[in-house]
């Protein structure tokens, strides 16, 4: 039971990490279409 306790803490951070870079990649892939178009990103 510890040890699926220990696995459940730890993959939250894991979990997160993965969400923010996808969201960091998108942002920064939205925001180079916008300077190749000549507009703003917002």
């Amino acid at each position: 039971m510890t040890t699926l306790f220990t696995f459940y803490v730890l993959i939250w951070p894991a979990l997160t990490l993965g969400v923010l870079t996808l969201i960091c990649r998108a942002v920064i892939r939205d925001r180079r279409k916008a300077q190749e178009e000549n507009r703003e990103l917002v």
